[in-house]
């Protein structure tokens, strides 16, 4: 079977491997489609934080496929049925377990880093971990289902938006897109912003589905919060950007009384000026990963046009040259690049 690897920082190469067998407690998934994101990239870098995972090693944890064989001892899922994988594996007998947290499992296991993925024609999986696609779900669009289940979360979940909010979204990348989403569905006034290299293709996306944007480098970003707020700030900001600037800017253009939901995860340390935060009472909150509710959520929102996965994606890159896929995504070139497994 075709399966892309990375083999060391940067460096990932299209190898032929043996298809897997399941084992007495697995399935075999036949791979239809994969993306890329954030963490791939960050794991592709082998940037700090990601030094960890054992190389070479089999890439790719979001995506959709079709069940087609079973071990003996599997009952929850059968031949034919097309699903997705929850790819963060908890333990289920640590106190976040046992306590309803397992997103924040003490000894959770990720697809793609601790054990081989997706990136792939074939897949093994244990059925707990698998999710059904609604019939109204083509599997390319079910691809995406584990970053929206992440946004359904940092809204759902873990934010206070509620129509008529003013919200804005800082980072246009794939969970930033579907935050945004998610939050103009429910009636929210959302802005997105980012940097001058997401003009050429992320923000102009965005636009075309109807969300509003902002270029924070050409563009004053305190002039559209005296339009868009009467000066007041947002009542949430969604930090998405995985940069500690991002975090900064959310304390400076939250509202007193407002929130600020940190979903990206900033690698360099902040000397966060808490002063603010205090006197206005700013509610910060965080968001990681996602819930076997989130990834039904994310389902449904797919299912009922919600999310719309044409909106974001871009089938052109190929297998053949993953590296090229990488580096776009790296230069904000695509919003979130699908792989096509299978001659599909």
């Amino acid at each position: 079977m075709k399966q892309i690897v990375q083999t060391g920082p940067e460096s990932v190469e299209v190898q032929q491997g043996n298809r897997p067998s399941p084992g007495p407690n697995e399935a075999l998934v036949r791979v239809h489609t994969a993306g890329l994101c954030g963490s791939d990239a960050h794991a592709y870098k082998y940037e700090g934080g990601y030094e960890w995972i054992p190389i070479p090693r089999i890439m790719g944890h979001e995506y959709s496929g079709e069940v087609v064989a079973v071990g003996e001892q599997v009952t929850g899922v059968a031949e034919g049925e097309r699903v997705v994988e929850e790819p963060i594996h908890h333990c289920g007998d640590c106190f976040q377990c046992d306590n309803g947290q397992e997103n924040v499992c003490q000894n959770f296991s990720i697809t793609g880093m601790h054990r081989d993925g997706a990136y792939a024609d074939y897949t093994v999986v244990e059925p707990q971990h698998l999710h059904s696609i609604p019939d109204g779900v083509g599997l390319r669009e079910a691809a995406i289902t584990e970053p929206t289940s992440i946004a359904a979360r940092a809204v759902f979940s873990q934010s206070t938006v509620t129509p008529g909010d003013t919200v804005l979204v800082e980072g246009p990348g794939p969970i930033g897109s579907l935050v945004a989403c998610i939050a103009d569905s429910m009636g929210a006034n959302v802005l997105v912003s980012g940097l001058s290299r997401d003009t050429t293709a992320r923000l102009p996306r965005l636009e075309s589905i109807g969300l509003d944007t902002i270029d924070v480098e050409s563009e004053s970003l305190e002039e559209r919060i005296e339009g868009r707020t009467d000066g007041l700030g947002f009542d949430v900001v969604f930090d998405t950007t995985g940069h500690r600037s991002g975090l900064e800017t959310a304390v400076e253009v939250t509202r007193k009384g407002g929130q600020i939901v940190v979903v990206g995860l900033p690698g360099d340390p902040s000397n966060l000026f808490m002063t603010p935060v205090v006197r206005g009472e700013i509610e910060m909150n965080t968001s990681y990963g996602s819930t076997w509710t989130n990834f039904e959520q994310a389902l449904r929102l797919m299912e009922n046009g919600t999310i719309d996965a044409h909106d974001i994606t871009d089938t052109s890159v190929s297998v053949s040259d993953p590296a090229t896929a990488f580096e776009a995504f790296l230069d904000s070139e695509v919003i979130k690049p699908l792989f096509s497994f299978n001659g599909t």
